[in-house]
């Protein structure tokens, strides 16, 4: 588990944006049987990869259509909300940071790390808004 310290500003980088902290199972339990469209943003202390995924779900946001719910669980702080939101994401393995739309609690789109890790910021907000632009 992260220091509480470490992650702050990490977790205020999308909470400052409307982003809902999940930190139960049974708080990502609820917020995947909402209706509409839901986005969860696993975020990271993973400097490779987090850099740009942060401001890429920021970004995103900007996008005419979007998601209803916008939620966020921590990799390495979460463990259980976690490991209930990638129960969700099957068949894509563990990765993180890693980002999946939500459609009435089907997996719609799914962006694994190899799709964020080397890939700037607009790229991967681009991504996200034609995901939102199909099922939004």
């Amino acid at each position: 588990m992260y220091p509480a310290e470490l992650v702050k500003p990490m977790r205020e980088d999308l909470t400052k944006v409307g982003f809902e902290e999940l930190h139960t199972s049974d708080e990502v339990k609820t917020a995947l049987s909402k209706e509409g469209t839901t986005l969860i943003v696993v975020n990271s202390v993973c400097g490779c990869a987090a850099a740009n995924a942060r401001p890429g779900a920021r970004m995103s946001l900007q996008n005419t259509k979007r998601p209803e719910h916008i939620v966020t669980v921590f990799a390495g702080v979460d463990k259980e909300a976690v490991d209930e939101a990638r129960s969700h994401m099957v068949p894509f393995p563990p990765s993180s940071p890693c980002m999946a739309l939500f459609k009435d609690g089907e997996l719609v789109h799914m962006l694994e790390r190899h799709h964020i890790e080397g890939r700037p910021a607009e790229l991967i907000a681009e991504n996200l808004m034609d995901a939102y632009n199909q099922h939004c």
